[in-house]
């Protein structure tokens, strides 16, 4: 296919990036990627663009330009009357005839790609592709329309008018409006491009770039059945899978973080129509998945790569984060890549910077979804059927919709918070509500019929990926830190984290790595279910609650699989959060009390008078009653260290009473797959309990260093009861017993060589005590992180009151 004597009609492959001007952003991301991209393996469906030219030949030859500059003129003079003048002049375009001239190039060059194809009437997406669209500083995602598999040159020469017409729909003029773009200034070209079969496969979207957080290192891959836009629009809730890029160049890793199931109720498919504008049918339908579909992962592994090793070429080729769609062939297996683009939210954003938001004061949860954003906001709820409604929407309001399409935008931009039934965080509703600020709660399910108009409630997205929306107003407090105002210590500053959702919320600190990665937490919450349980499901005797396990375990394996895959998942989600900086990740600590509470876990619980003094930590993993659950922890820390790559995850132990059951530990963790030195596995211990200290060069030999829990550490020495509210201010770190054990621990690791780290809360609350730790010798300290700024500043002073005065400072 050559390009016309015109310039109406130019091959997508002989465009590159500089051609925006002439086929629009996202038709010039294509040609780029097919001319450039094609010997990296990277297959995007090729196709022609109507060009710029030809929409300036449509508005010249029916006379356009006075309709064009009577939008302008009518937004500025009266910006409330949207809708009167997007009617106008979509009439007047949707008059306008394409030229005779121009009919022919279009046709010629539609037959000339199904002869190249070898076939009649090749299914065809029309997209739209403006001339100030996919740009870095905007974002005009879905401001104008798209057609799906268009069949045959009649069809092919209408989807093109359709396109041009909705250059001037409601939500592009309001969106050109409020960006300073000139209607006349944007000009509109068209993708005609062949039809990728994910109507009988899948597709997708890819962000090389947490859209949430703005972490740079995971490629965030959406999927669902059939073609992409369920997913863009916002119509199913897809599959979501995190890759670590830093890990795709090794073959042997399998660098995937996250893969989690959606719940993809619907696809959409290619219909039998011919896809023009007398077609009642549709060239597409929306239909129901099926059972298997929806409980099965739309991607395996090897896919899965795959398009993370692309995205990260693409990311690498046009230097910038990336928002791109991705189909899978369903009758040849292929993968391509359909549109690139750059990421338009994260990339505006100060890296110098951490806003955090504390939410408090609010009433019970309503509704909980898929966080999207880091804000919170509170108002009044307004439900919302259509975006024809939007006349009776306050500004403020709380918008609540079953999902949102890009007519929703008008609507969208008066909002303070959107709560959608539907969608997931690439959809419409997570996109637009990102670029303009909004937090907003996706996928929530039942908004619409649990939400009461006039109800007021506070929308919060500032606990990591879970989205809640709270009973009644809350106090919202909001702290901006610069990071350039922490200052640097000779004692490590480290975090302790438990919630793999909302760690990647902390990733800008400057932070000495993961001091403390509570295990238990994630059984507990992403798990939910006994180890022993899922390790041996047959033993369970209640019926109700073998069908519980076989339905968390859902489409892994067994549930042994499932709990190996949820926990290692979440440990890599913690430690890619600083991957090349230390991650201590302790193992299971429940008492009997809280393991019984687990699924499954009474029938494999003793009742205790005093769990905290009972079976717990280190005595349970040898144990012929908790062994093969330990092996279960043991084979997930083996699989992010060796499968996934995260080398720098180091393995502590807890509440270790003797050096033989220290022994003893070691040789099952061996058994496990987790021998320390191997692989340079390193293998910690609390030291909670006095004969920790007692013992200290003993623990030494076995372990390769040691974190102090202090509170463990003070009830066991003080005899306190750390629960006991009569006892309360005899419970205290800062007593001169516990002090002296610390300061006995650190002097008797150093002269082993070990270093000593502090992961209690102690620092956080009192500035003398982060003191007293550095003035002991300390190695490192590790706190929550909404403590960071204040306890490296604490550090800070007590390392400068004790470094050497005079002389001796320059010695």
């Amino acid at each position: 296919m050559q390009s016309t004597e015109t310039g109406w009609i130019i091959p997508l492959e002989q465009l590159t990036i500089d051609d925006v001007g002439i086929a629009g952003g996202k038709n010039a991301s294509l040609g780029e990627m097919i001319r450039h991209l094609g010997a990296a393996g990277v297959r995007v469906p090729g196709g022609f663009a109507v060009t710029s030219a030809a929409y300036w030949h449509v508005v010249d030859d029916q006379g356009l330009r006075p309709a064009i500059s009577a939008v302008g003129a009518g937004m500025s003079d009266h910006p409330e009357s949207l809708r009167s003048i997007g009617s106008t002049v979509r009439a007047a375009f949707r008059a306008a005839r394409v030229s005779e001239a121009l009919e022919r190039d279009i046709r010629a060059a539609y037959d000339d790609l199904c002869s190249r194809i070898g076939e009649l009437d090749v299914p065809v997406a029309v997209r739209s592709s403006a001339t100030a669209e996919d740009l870095p500083e905007a974002s005009f995602a879905g401001q104008q329309e798209s057609f799906l598999n268009v069949r045959g040159a009649d069809a092919v020469v209408a989807a093109y008018h359709r396109c041009v017409v909705s250059l001037f729909g409601d939500r592009a003029i309001a969106y050109r409006t409020k960006n300073g773009f000139d209607h006349l200034d944007v000009a509109l070209s068209v993708g005609i491009q062949q039809m990728v079969r994910s109507d009988t496969g899948s597709a997708g979207v890819i962000f090389t770039i947490d859209p949430e957080s703005g972490f740079p290192h995971h490629v965030l891959i959406d999927a669902a059945w059939g073609l992409g836009e369920a997913v863009v629009s916002g119509v199913v809730d897809s599959d979501r899978y995190r890759v670590f890029k830093a890990f795709l160049d090794d073959q042997s890793l399998t660098p995937i973080v996250e893969r989690s199931l959606g719940r993809k109720r619907l696809k959409i498919i290619n219909n039998d129509g011919v896809g023009g504008d007398d077609d009642q049918a549709g060239p597409t339908a929306t239909v129901d998945t099926t059972e298997d579909e929806r409980n099965r992962l739309v991607l395996d592994d090897p896919d899965l790569l795959a398009l993370a090793r692309w995205a990260v070429i693409i990311e690498d080729h046009y230097g910038r984060p990336m928002d791109i769609e991705w189909a899978k062939d369903g009758v040849t297996g292929d993968l391509f890549i359909v549109q690139a683009r750059p990421e338009t939210v994260e990339a505006r954003r100060s890296g110098a910077t951490l806003t955090t938001y504390d939410v408090s004061g609010h009433g019970p949860v309503l509704l909980k979804g898929l966080s999207v954003g880091a804000g919170a906001a509170t108002g009044v709820v307004c439900r919302l059927d259509s975006p024809d409604e939007g006349d009776r929407f306050s500004d403020g309001a709380i918008l609540v919709a079953d999902t949102t399409d890009p007519d929703w935008v008008p609507v969208m931009q008066r909002a303070a918070a959107v709560v959608t039934n539907r969608g997931g965080r690439t959809s419409h509703a997570a996109i637009v509500s990102r670029e303009l600020g909004v937090p907003a709660v996706v996928g929530a399910v039942d908004a619409t019929t649990t939400l009461v108009e006039g109800q007021r409630v506070t929308v919060s997205c500032a606990g990591g990926d879970v989205g809640i929306v709270f009973d009644g107003s809350a106090t919202i407090d909001t702290r901006e830190l610069s990071l350039d105002d922490v200052p640097r210590t000779r004692t490590k500053v480290m975090v302790n984290l438990a919630n793999p959702q909302a760690a990647l919320k902390w990733w800008r600190l400057p932070t000495a790595g993961i001091g403390l990665a509570r295990m238990e937490f994630i059984i507990g919450e992403h798990i939910g279910a006994h180890p022993m349980a899922l390790a041996h499901p047959d033993r369970i005797t209640d019926p109700e609650v073998r069908q519980a396990i076989e339905e968390l375990a859902g489409h892994h394996s067994s549930p042994a699989e499932y709990f190996v895959d949820r926990l290692s998942s979440g440990i890599a989600a913690l430690a890619a959060t600083w991957a090349d900086r230390p991650m201590i990740v302790r193992m299971s600590d429940f008492k009997t009390n809280e393991y019984a509470g687990l699924l499954g876990g009474e029938q494999f619980e003793p009742t205790e008078a005093n769990p905290m003094l009972g079976w717990r930590g280190a005595s349970r993993y040898d144990h012929p009653g908790y062994r093969d659950g330990f092996a279960l922890e043991c084979q997930a820390v083996a699989r992010v260290r060796n499968e996934i790559g995260f080398d720098n995850v180091i393995v502590m132990i807890p509440f270790c009473r003797t050096p033989d059951e220290a022994d003893r530990v070691l040789r099952v963790m061996a058994e496990e797959g987790l021998a320390r030195g191997a692989n340079g596995l390193k293998v910690y211990v609390m030291a909670e309990i006095p004969s920790n200290v007692i013992r200290a060069t003993e623990f030494a030999e076995r372990f390769d260093g040691f974190s102090i829990g202090s509170n463990d550490l003070t009830q066991l020495t003080l005899g306190v009861d750390r629960d006991s509210a009569e006892l309360a201010t005899q419970f205290g770190a800062d007593d001169p017993a516990v002090l002296s054990l610390i300061r006995q621990l650190i002097e008797a690791a150093h002269a082993a060589g070990k270093p000593v780290g502090f992961c209690g809360q102690a620092p956080s609350n009192d500035p003398e005590y982060a003191r007293l730790l550095v003035e002991a010798g300390i190695d490192s300290v590790s706190v929550t992180p909404d403590a960071f700024f204040a306890v490296s500043n604490r550090i800070a002073d007590a390392e400068a009151l004790l470094a050497p005065k005079g002389p001796a400072a320059l010695a």
